[in-house]
């Protein structure tokens, strides 16, 4: 087929996730449904598509993906003694099944999405040459409070997060940047560049077991510079003498920035087996 014949490629669907960190420097991972249509298998920051019919803005969408797959509200209420008072599971249940919406769900218990609380963290665009699926994800970054804070609540003192009953999720954990990482490259699970590249970042910052001060102003910081606005469109290059691919982001050598300058993800070919080399230059986290 001719270029000028050449399908348009389908304009990237508006959708939201949610980089949630616990008081123990921990991010909230969730481990999609092999069957899904979108992600299978992967483990990705809970999130999904903004739904005009009920989603006021992308945070709204980044709190209600999180409450219908991992069980965690993100919420504020005057009276946070009621909250003991709320069936979350059936509520959440309800949500997902479409029998009521989350804006109701939400008044009729007296709460308000809190979505001050969330910090952008990227947006990432899905390539024209990728499947016809394609999404523009916008990122947050939300520290988990303590309930008696009047922050993020979860119906739960422990916080603890729970799959959805295998609709879309099938396992649902708290786990640091390090170790996720290392899981990642011992095969134990997948990413996506996106959630590589994000961890990347934070796993320099969220060390030790407790969440401090200076962790939290430090990805404050990084929301409210130029990282947190970034727009990550990723292109593949054929490297090394056409033996590799790569994801090529902007500010790459290869994509206009300064000689040396690497900005990617490599997939380094052995046979079956793709191989991702991590990248580092110029003090971001690169892939």
């Amino acid at each position: 087929m001719a270029d000028s014949e050449s399908p348009k490629p389908t304009e990237p669907r508006l959708s939201a996730s949610l980089i949630l960190v616990n008081s123990r420097n921990e991010i909230l991972l969730v481990q999609r449904n092999p069957q899904a249509r979108s992600f299978a298998g992967q483990h990705v920051f809970p999130g999904g598509n903004f739904e005009a019919k009920q989603d006021t803005s992308l945070e709204w969408t980044a709190i209600r993906e999180t409450f219908e797959e991992a069980g965690l509200l993100l919420a504020l209420s005057d009276t946070p003694s009621t909250l003991l008072d709320i069936d979350f599971t059936q509520a959440r249940k309800a949500v997902h099944g479409g029998q009521t919406t989350f804006s109701t769900f939400l008044t009729n218990n007296n709460l308000r999405a809190d979505v001050g609380a969330l910090m952008p963290f990227t947006t990432w665009v899905t390539p024209p040459s990728s499947a016809s699926r394609r999404f523009r994800t916008e990122f947050f970054v939300a520290f988990l409070k303590d309930s008696a804070s009047g922050g993020l609540y979860s119906g739960r003192e422990e916080h603890l997060p729970t799959p959805d009953g295998g609709q879309e999720v099938i396992r649902t954990r708290f786990l640091r940047p390090e170790s996720a990482i290392e899981e990642f490259r011992t095969g134990k699970i997948g990413f996506f560049p996106p959630q590589y590249y994000i961890l990347e970042t934070l796993r320099p910052i969220l060390t030790g077991s407790s969440s401090t001060e200076s962790q939290i102003n430090a990805v404050q910081m990084l929301s409210r510079a130029a990282f947190g606005r970034m727009v990550i469109n990723p292109k593949w290059f054929r490297i090394n003498d056409g033996v590799d691919e790569a994801f090529i982001y902007e500010g790459d050598e290869l994509r206009g920035g300064p000689k040396g300058r690497l900005h990617r993800m490599v997939v380094e070919r052995k046979g079956a087996v793709r191989h991702r080399i991590p990248r580092v230059s110029d003090g971001l986290a690169l892939v």
